[in-house]
């Protein structure tokens, strides 16, 4: 841990006075208005560049084309059914990503919309693995101010106008509306879940305006964090000498996204409610048989704030009130018709309109006086649907009901509640914040980085048992449509329990003119019991009641918006952190749901791209490397790249992250639930040690995390892995009174840690793995990702503390130091020339989860200054004005020249792993600190014959559910 300052010599970063005056900063200091002294800042008119895409060379691009064929032949065979491929590389967004991201709102879970630092609203992911990334140009906030008896007026949209189609001449949309906005004195200040935009005299010179966006974001909050709601509230200060009216207005879209608004059918509706909110909401007919959203937009009335609405205008001239209507109104008078209350639902909108709303909110500020606005938007879509057909109602319905009406009891309590949360965050940041060891630019990135919480296309849902729509049609054609009654019919049986016969290869996706059926595999057969013909469905029922304390409901995010899995595990096991430190309930959820399926097949029959051989989608005793796409707990194993049953690091990993949740929690009850799979996952890794020297071997493919990046004999980073999980499993067998399995594991990881070092150390770091390829001795970042968790989780070091340090200073001069000065982060390979391993993609990227989590384990060495230097490039590349512009939306890597892979990514949640060695949970600062693989007991005779034999050959069990798991009183 660290115990002194870090880096006091250092300059602040980005002190808020470089950016707002002073005597503003001072005049906004009113009712939260001010920006904070630590945050994420940008000028509204800094340029959005266009972000740069990584190409593959030509060398890779030659190895990898039998592999893109076929990628290729399954993106166009699941649009052919609808659905959208996990991975597709071939298919373009029509809006170009940019540096132009800022913080989402709402919480977590149900559905998102970004906001661009300079007031767009974009990213719109609603509906579950869908995203567009497209802003919405009319939903906007603007300013109309008057003066002097309305001798003097401003007006404006609170937006600079640098964007495509923005003042068209003639138009009756928004290029008609007032964008006089240059930017030069506005400022963005972002500290998720909060952004502060400042308006030093723009566009009124004698008006200072904050706009504060405030979203429920709070650690341990099982109830406020799901809410799809977000506040705007600002802070108006007049230094004039004359009193001024100012009117806010707030446009919205009746819109989920794209051209969703375009397809007809919407509805909009004025409401009055209770406490002063008052607005418009705005109920949205999805397509697709998709279910409804409803937003509302509203503001809060008091004594010295008057609300308006106008419930419907258009941007076309086609309709009775135009955008241009619109804001002609507001330039006159600064408010609407107050009998627009009374107007009731509007007609549903006609294909090809634009149904907009209007909240407007005006009052008076006395000269030098100060005054608040507030205004709020929620969504309210209860149901969440996958594309295959099952529907569950998501979190925030277990405290607000599953009518989508539900969204004007959300933004009514937003508005009455936002001060609340700002003060249940603050509690929370201001720990780190205040934080005197570290650097600036950390304490605020770490906050930040949580963007991805929210914005990865996270689903959270109450716990309660899917519903099948068998209305559903999964294709087009006649074929398809026969596959899907068929499937529908058997999870319809399937959900009222019991099993269902192994599906054919015809209900089991795609068709291929080569396909051919799989009898089975021959890996980890051992597993299979004897009704393996039968699938056991158990894993489609949640896995506690919603009464249970602990059933906080079901958790989903995205490997990424590119990647389109759920819960990618061998990726969570980096951004894991984050959610054991602020939502331990929700990460021990998704354990268990992993834990259920390590006891879980699904014979049915998938084709893997790679190598174009056929298997079942999973594997009984493999971790699944993900959750699903589209049809997440009931079909499982998405990514079809490579068969993942074969993979080395997922069940170590599995094992890892089990025990570390389990000693960071104290939970037994969770621990005797999951004990079972740990130790089927154990097991099932006894066949990939083909020597007997305890160490699982890699089998000269890809087959781990690194999915470009091939692999032979025994690899640094599977290797430890491995080494690390006996340990862990060790240790909590010991804890759970399962002695045996405690010996087992104990013999096994001493004859394995000795051919570990014997085979990879090399004096100075461990070689990337034993093969003779060109790469073998290359020094890779991850190697000790093992010994990274074993000190996490309070368990003694994998290896001696001189080894550990000249391995991480290895990685550090030649990974991090070699490569552009450290200001990029850590290369994944590092030829010991000091030269960058370009064997592949992979190997040759900077990846920026990895990099955090390589600190973090600096960290735990005791080398702090190596590992703030090491996470710094990722700062410095990533979300400094000088980098590359991936803010609040961190790649999965970059290249060297700054050409970024798959944007929006999960793994960067890894500068938690940061956190959690700089002060790591009770539980584990106060566990005995006593090596446990010393505690077991094991037998002179037995250890003579380690040192002479080997690994002493221990019969497997015939099951891993052991009575004495669940009678320990420990």
């Amino acid at each position: 841990m660290v115990s002194g300052p870090l880096f006091l010599c250092r300059r602040h970063s980005w002190p808020a006075e470089e950016y707002v005056s002073r005597s503003t900063l001072q005049q906004l200091d009113f009712d939260g208005g001010a920006p904070p002294r630590l945050a994420w800042r940008r000028r509204l008119n800094s340029h959005a560049n266009r972000l740069k895409e990584f190409s593959v060379t030509f060398i890779e691009a030659m190895k990898m084309m039998t592999l893109g064929l076929r990628l290729w032949s399954y993106v166009r065979e699941e649009a052919s059914h609808g659905r959208k491929a996990p991975i597709d590389p071939f298919t373009r967004e029509s809006c170009k990503p940019s540096a132009s991201q800022g913080v989402p709102l709402g919480g977590m879970g149900s559905g998102s919309i970004s906001r661009g630092f300079r007031g767009e609203f974009k990213h719109w992911q609603i509906l579950p693995g869908l995203c567009d990334m497209s802003p919405v140009m009319a939903n906007q906030f603007s300013i109309f101010i008057s003066r002097d008896g309305g001798n003097k007026k401003f007006s404006s949209v609170l937006a600079p106008g640098h964007h495509e189609g923005i003042k068209k001449v003639g138009d009756e949309g928004i290029s008609s509306w007032d964008w006089n906005l240059g930017g030069q004195h506005s400022t963005y200040h972002a500290l998720f879940p909060r952004a502060w935009t400042v308006y030093d005299g723009e566009p009124d010179p004698d008006l200072k305006i904050s706009c504060r966006q405030i979203s429920p974001f709070i650690p341990h909050d099982y109830r406020e964090s799901s809410l799809p709601a977000c506040v705007f509230v600002y802070t108006l200060v007049n230094t004039g000498r004359e009193r001024a009216k100012v009117s806010l207005l707030m446009t919205w879209t009746n819109s989920i996204g794209g051209v969703s608004h375009q397809t007809g059918g919407h509805v909009n509706e004025p409401f009055i409610g209770d406490d002063g909110v008052s607005g418009v909401l705005l109920h949205h007919k999805t397509a697709k048989d998709n279910p409804p959203v409803t937003f509302a937009i509203a503001a809060s009335e008091t004594q010295n704030v008057n609300v308006t609405v106008l419930p419907s205008f258009g941007l076309s001239g086609e309709n009775c009130v135009t955008a241009r209507d619109m804001w002609a109104a507001m330039v006159q008078d600064g408010h609407f018709e107050r009998q627009n209350f009374n107007s009731g639902p509007s007609m549903p909108s006609s294909p090809g309109d634009t149904p907009c709303a209007a909240v407007s909110a005006s009052t008076w500020v006395e000269p030098h006086g100060k005054c608040t606005v507030a205004f709020a938007l929620s969504w309210a879509s209860p149901k969440v649907k996958f594309q295959k057909g099952c529907t569950y109602h998501r979190q925030y319905t277990r405290f607000y009901g599953t009518s989508e009406r539900s969204a004007v009891d959300l933004v009514h309590d937003a508005l009455k509640k936002y001060k609340w949360w700002e003060e249940e965050i603050e509690k929370w940041q201001n720990p780190i914040l205040k934080d005197v060891r570290l650097p600036e630019w950390y304490k605020f990135t770490i906050f930040n980085e949580l963007y991805f919480l929210v914005a990865g296309g996270t689903v959270w849902t109450d716990g309660g048992a899917p519903v099948f729509d068998e209305k559903l049609s999964i294709g087009k054609n006649n074929k398809s449509s026969k596959n899907a009654n068929r499937e529908g019919k058997s999870l319809s049986k399937k959900l009222k329990g019991g099993t269902i016969p192994e599906p054919t290869i015809e209900d089991s996706g795609p068709r291929y003119d080569d396909e051919k059926v799989v009898s089975g595999s021959n890996v980890g057969q051992e597993f299979v019991d004897s009704d393996t013909e039968c699938r056991n469905i158990e894993f489609a029922d949640p896995p506690n009641s919603r009464d249970d304390p602990d059933n906080v409901g079901r958790f989903l995010y995205l490997e990424g918006v590119e990647y389109i899995m759920w819960c990618t595990y061998d990726v969570h096991f980096y951004a894991s952190f984050a959610l054991l430190d602020l939502f331990p309930k929700i990460e021990l959820s998704i354990q268990r749901d992993f834990a259920r399926a390590v006891l879980y097949e699904d014979r049915r029959k998938v084709k893997f791209l790679a190598d174009g051989n056929w298997g079942i989608r999973k594997v009984k005793g493999a971790v699944a490397h993900d959750l699903g796409t589209h049809d997440p707990w009931l079909e499982m194993n998405a990514y079809n790249i490579h068969d993942t049953s074969k993979w080395k690091d997922l069940n170590p990993k599995f094992v890892l992250q089990v025990y570390r949740d389990f000693a960071a929690t104290g939970n037994m009850a969770f621990g005797r639930e999951v004990w079972p799979a740990v130790c089927a996952a154990m097991d099932y890794m006894n066949q990939f040690d083909r020597d007997g020297d305890g160490l699982i071997e890699n089998d000269g493919f890809p087959d781990q995390t690194y999915d470009t990046w091939t692999v032979h004999g025994i690899s640094a980073y599977c290797g430890c892995l491995w080494l690390a999980s006996l340990q862990a499993a060790t240790a909590m067998a010991h804890r759970l009174g399962d002695h045996a399995y405690a010996e087992k594991c104990t013999i096994k990881f001493l004859t394995a840690k000795q051919a570990f070092e014997s085979k990879l150390w090399n004096g100075s770091y461990f070689n990337y793995d034993s093969g003779n390829s060109s790469n073998s001795k290359s020094i890779q970042a991850d190697q000790l990702a093992g010994q990274w968790y074993a000190a996490s989780s309070g368990l003694p070091s994998l290896f001696d503390e001189n080894k550990i340090r000249s391995t991480l200073q290895k990685i550090f001069d030649f990974n991090v130091m070699k490569v552009r000065g450290g200001r990029i982060g850590a290369v994944n390979g590092m030829h010991p020339n000091g030269k960058v391993d370009e064997t592949c993609m992979q190997s040759r990227e900077i990846w920026t989860g990895v990099t955090y989590a390589l600190s973090a384990t600096m960290v735990l060495a005791g080398m702090e200054e190596q590992a703030f230097t090491t996470a710094e490039g990722i700062f410095t590349a990533g979300w400094s004005e000088e980098g590359h512009g991936y803010w609040f939306q961190t790649p999965e890597g970059w290249t060297i020249d700054g050409h970024y892979r798959s944007l929006i990514y999960m793994r960067p949640l890894a500068i938690w792993a940061m956190q959690w060695a700089l002060s790591p949970p009770k539980a584990i600062v106060e566990a005995p600190k006593v090596n446990i693989m010393e505690r077991i007991y094991i037998s002179p005779l037995t250890l003579r014959a380690i040192h002479e034999n080997g690994v002493r050959k221990i019969p497997p069990k015939n099951s891993c559910f052991r009575n004495s798991v669940f009678h320990c009183d420990c």
